[in-house]
């Protein structure tokens, strides 16, 4: 069940940012999506875009108009789905956005978990950025997101938030490693990789830094969990992870976690992410209850 053209047109120019660039992806004229934002901007009375040097850009209304229309066409998928007897448990794909380290060992733990129960249920995992895996969500190209988040955000329900603390795995043998916990003075003399300044754990870590006037030289920074996880577990150095995205990191016996007690570091938060006033099909609604269920006993 398509939405109305002039919906679909809007939808794209408002994901690309640019009436060429969706002509482009819909293989439309340019001239007919221009025409037909056109005359949606009249019947609504308000401009729907801000036209900008660098592209256009959803205005108030624009993004009121957004979210109804996503919402109402993830809906209308929804609709057929169960016209066809597919909107069940059996037949379903579940969408999931998650940043990395999630997707290391949590997700495809709670994937096989839920599957042993219900193996008619498929699922798509995109890794990606935290605000990516959050405007995926937002847009609608995925059901749920697992990710870290600082703040609320815009047209998203967080079905489940769960603040854990910030770890440091340090080597076995290190100097540090019988602690029972640590501050982020104490990691000052030792080698110590980081993520890149994109990522929450980093932009918390920074901000306790200057906080005590420190000045910290990382002798490795990567955007990539997985290579700061090897760096520890071959004894690089000191690294700083989440709790759930410990899972499935390889470190094992080659370091032990122990929490970093700066206060600072606890603004952060997991977070399960829907759509707002979405009504999630059953397979997402059954898997959302699963992982919140894992997540407690984590």
């Amino acid at each position: 069940m398509e939405p109305a053209p002039a919906l679909r047109y809007f939808l794209e120019v408002a994901r690309t940012g640019s009436i060429n660039q969706a002509s482009a992806h819909l293989h439309v004229a340019a001239s007919a999506i221009s025409r037909q934002i056109a005359r949606l901007e009249h019947e609504v009375g308000v401009p729907l875009f801000e036209r900008r040097p660098r592209g256009m850009v959803l205005s108030e209304a624009g993004e009121m108009l957004a979210a109804h229309a996503r919402r109402s066409q993830l809906e209308s998928e929804q609709v057929l789905a169960d016209l066809r007897g597919l909107g069940t448990l059996r037949h379903s794909t579940v969408r999931i956005a998650s940043s990395e380290g999630f997707a290391r060992g949590f997700l495809p733990e709670a994937v096989v978990s839920f599957r042993q129960t219900h193996p008619g249920v498929r699922f798509h995992l995109h890794v990606t950025t935290p605000g990516d895996a959050t405007r995926r969500v937002r847009d609608g190209e995925a059901d749920l997101a697992v990710t870290y988040s600082l703040a609320p955000e815009e047209g998203i329900k967080v079905e489940y938030a769960l603040r854990q603390p910030i770890l440091a795995l340090v080597p076995t043998g290190h100097p540090l490693a019988g602690r029972t916990e640590l501050w982020i003075s104490d990691l000052l003399p030792y080698p110590l990789g980081l993520m890149e300044q994109t990522t929450t754990i980093r932009q918390l870590f920074d901000i306790c830094a200057s906080l005590e006037d420190l000045t910290f030289q990382p002798v490795f920074v990567s955007n990539d969990s997985g290579a700061l996880h090897a760096f520890a577990r071959l004894r690089g150095g000191i690294i700083l992870a989440g709790q759930l995205t410990v899972r499935g990191s390889g470190v094992g016996e080659d370091a032990v976690a122990i929490p970093v007690r700066n206060p600072e570091l606890a603004e952060r938060s997991v977070q399960i992410q829907s759509m707002a006033r979405r009504v999630l099909p059953v397979a997402v609604q059954t898997f959302l209850t699963h992982l919140m269920e894992r997540m407690d006993g984590a």
